[in-house]
């Protein structure tokens, strides 16, 4: 029922806006506004906090679609509700629940999670964003780059070195009010892809917060966001399915529709082949994401099969993308078809919340190896 609720959804408000959308760089407000009112921003949260109380495998269901029909607005709800909410359910006390969790899970606020850093990437651990207890507020000094909704956040969640000389024991998660002083965003990057979500660096200059607003244990930062990085990887793998469905798709009407040697070129063997080879791809990937959601839902660890997901389903959205474009031949390579926003959209799925690289450590990690 969520699934056909955010297909039909999608249909309507989201895919026939997308290119307008990823030409002018724009974030729909309007739209966003709507997913929050069925509910969309609260799948994981339980209804005392504002939710709808779902679960994992709904929310993954519905990003998907939302990814089949804009990818860009897609990674704004991921980043939104796997990276920016989801801490503040996991570690977060009653009463910032209360005050910031509520309006996350409503859609009346927007969240952002602040972890990459310009000498802090793939090494997480390497934040150099420091917190000093000043009395009873933390001074936040630092920057964070190629944050997901930097500059229409409420709310973000940052990690911030809080005890030096301890490693990755010494980092600590901070809620940091959109609004907080000595907290700027950046200007806003001009990016090859996903130009519907919002993208920005931040600094903080001396940006002072109540103590009152550290999430969880000091120090216990680290584990926090690797435990959150699981969800969000199941939320990347299925915005990939999501792209990787459109690519398949428009493919497969383009080829019913384009004669050549006097017949749809969907009859040659090669082009059926490529379009076979797709929706095998797309299958897989969806059947290990919701194996990963599936897991996650009834408690058990799925880091693996978390990033299992992640990798297969990005690097096949990336295969997909490339392979509609071929079918299409030189219209693919235009703006007036949508796989070459496709393949602009897909290349930041093997990059995003953890390179494939990271994902096969990970994985080899994982399995003993």
């Amino acid at each position: 029922m969520i699934r056909r609720m955010v297909h039909d959804f999608v249909d309507k408000e989201v895919a026939p806006n997308a290119a307008a959308w990823d030409h002018g760089a724009t974030f729909p407000h309007d739209v966003w506004a709507k997913m929050g009112e069925l509910g969309l921003m609260g799948l994981l949260f339980p209804e005392k906090d504002g939710g709808s109380g779902a679960d994992t495998v709904s929310y993954a269901l519905a990003l998907e679609e939302l990814g089949r029909g804009s990818a860009g607005l897609g990674l704004s709800y991921e980043a939104h509700v796997s990276l920016g909410a989801t801490p503040l359910h996991m570690f977060g006390t009653e009463e910032q629940k209360a005050r910031w969790l509520l309006p996350c899970a409503r859609g009346t606020m927007i969240a952002a999670f602040g972890l990459t850093e310009p000498n802090a990437g793939s090494d997480a651990g390497g934040t150099q964003t420091t917190a000093v207890l000043d009395g009873d507020q933390w001074v936040i000094n630092g920057s964070k780059c190629f944050i997901t909704n930097a500059s229409i956040a409420g709310v973000l969640i940052i990690t911030a070195v809080t005890d030096k000389g301890q490693g990755t024991r010494g980092i600590s998660n901070i809620i940091i009010p959109g609004d907080a002083p000595g907290l700027k965003v950046g200007k806003k990057y001009d990016k090859l892809g996903l130009k519907a979500s919002d993208t920005a660096e931040l600094s903080f200059e001396d940006c002072r917060v109540p103590r009152d607003n550290l999430l969880g244990a000091r120090g216990a930062g680290f584990k926090q966001f690797l435990a959150v990085l699981d969800g969000g990887r199941i939320g990347v793998a299925a915005l990939s399915v999501g792209i990787g469905q459109a690519c398949l798709e428009a493919a497969g009407r383009y080829a019913k529709e384009r004669v050549q040697f006097g017949q749809p070129i969907a009859k040659f063997q090669a082009i059926q082949f490529k379009l076979a080879d797709m929706a095998t791809g797309v299958e897989a990937a969806r059947l290990l994401t919701l194996r990963a959601a599936w897991l996650r839902d009834r408690g058990q660890r799925c880091t693996r099969e978390a990033s299992m997901a992640k990798l297969v389903a990005s690097e096949m959205c990336v295969k997909s993308s490339l392979e509609a474009i071929q079918i299409h031949g030189g219209y693919g390579y235009m703006q007036e078809y949508p796989v070459e926003r496709y393949l602009r959209d897909a290349k930041l799925m093997e990059i995003g919340e953890g390179t494939s690289e990271i994902q096969r450590l990970v994985i080899a990690r994982e399995c003993g190896f």
